[in-house]
């Protein structure tokens, strides 16, 4: 059964989630089965608290995720563990203020897990969601979704809670989560700033803050992506007055004192680059050669094949569609949507036949239906353009 909530108490219960995990974790419950006392507690949470609600919520989920998890381990073969565990039962009144999400985000991001299945296991346990608003916002069956958050659970089941993590597969979790957009009743992106927002707080790292600033910069471009029929508008024809200002004015200050602090990495490149974009009040008064610069600096960080690739976009715009075509000459035509920028570099150049061509064959390898059909019409409008 799904239940239904206010937003407010829904954000509540989220927000909670991943401190009563921890608490239920450091007491000896094992991730898996702590996991599941903590979801059947935030049911129990929505089915109560309209009518009765706590004065301390924290506490209270606590106390019915421990009691939900005693339950759960009462056999012959746990019953002096139990009988251990239930000394140890919380009393009622506040829940210890330590917070310990920090070691969620490393355990749900463990290397051991595939990318897909630390994605799961991040916004079950440190972001709250229900089984079947993950399968939803994946468009997987739910026990396709259920199937792979147990495998994640039991593969982190012996991971020692205090083991240290690491930040940098933490980062390309929540980056993942944000990628995915929107499907379903859950909006992964601005679900992915909450968890975001939520690691910088147990954390003080410039690469955290410069992910949250790339979201935040990307985010606020959100409402001219789409035209009202649904089809991709390209960042140089948005109408930049639908731009979510405060949220561009937020990501720039959060990536400047991620800047002063001298400690480059990867997602303040991005957020730079993302930061200029925003910056520039039209197409045509965008700083096409200090987005060359953070490309270069990006290529360093990261020697990856797509950054060159957007870096020879760049190129094309700071020093001609003839230099674009060049620094693409370098690099593998396999790699996605090549042929997308070798297209739109062709056009520029006024090769219209080649870049018809190019745009078709880039249509045919597109990742979605939007960006396919967007790229159709692309090519199409070339063609009508050869046929005048």
């Amino acid at each position: 059964m799904h239940f239904q909530v206010t937003w407010s108490d829904e954000a509540l219960l989220r927000s909670l989630t991943p401190s009563v995990l921890a608490i239920l974790v450091r007491r000896g419950a094992d991730f898996a089965a702590a996991e599941d006392a903590v979801q059947d507690a935030l049911v129990e949470a929505v089915r109560v608290w309209p009518a009765d609600p706590p004065l301390d919520p924290k506490g209270w989920l606590v106390t019915v995720a421990w009691r939900r998890f005693l339950d759960a381990t009462r056999s012959d073969a746990a019953r002096r563990r139990r009988e251990d565990l239930v000394d140890e039962e919380p009393a009622p009144g506040p829940a210890p203020a330590v917070d310990d999400t920090l070691q969620l985000y490393f355990l749900c991001a463990h290397p051991s897990l595939t990318p897909s299945s630390a994605v799961a296991l991040t916004l079950r346990a440190v972001g709250g969601l229900t089984t079947r608003q993950i399968a939803q916002a994946y468009l997987v069956p739910e026990a396709t979704m259920a199937q792979r958050i147990s495998r994640a659970k039991r593969t982190v089941s012996d991971v020692r809670f205090d083991q240290p993590g690491d930040v940098a597969t933490v980062l390309r979790v929540l980056y993942l989560v944000f990628n995915e957009g929107y499907a379903g009743d859950v909006d992964l992106a601005a679900e992915a700033i909450r968890l975001a927002r939520q690691l910088a707080a147990v954390i003080d790292h410039p690469e955290v803050a410069g992910l949250l600033a790339l979201m935040l910069l990307h985010h606020a471009r959100r409402a001219a992506r789409t035209a009202p029929d649904g089809s991709l508008v390209p960042l140089a024809e948005q109408d930049r007055g639908r731009w979510d200002t405060e949220l561009i004015a937020e990501g720039v200050e959060i990536l400047q004192a991620a800047l002063a602090r001298d400690r480059l990495g990867e997602f303040q490149a991005q957020a730079a680059i993302a930061a200029l974009h925003a910056d520039a009040p039209n197409a045509e008064e965008t700083d096409w050669v200090q987005i060359v610069e953070w490309y270069d600096e990006l290529a360093r960080l990261t020697d990856s094949p797509v950054v060159r690739l957007n870096r020879a976009v760049a190129v094309g715009e700071a020093d001609g569609p003839r230099a674009g075509l060049a620094a693409l000459a370098a690099l593998n035509d396999s790699l996605p949507r090549h042929a997308a920028v070798a297209a739109y570099l062709h056009e520029r150049d006024g090769d219209l036949a080649t870049a018809a061509r190019l745009y078709a064959e880039a249509a045919q390898k597109a990742p979605n239906l939007a960006e396919r059909d967007h790229l159709t019409r692309q090519a199409a409008r070339l063609n009508a353009r050869r046929g005048r």
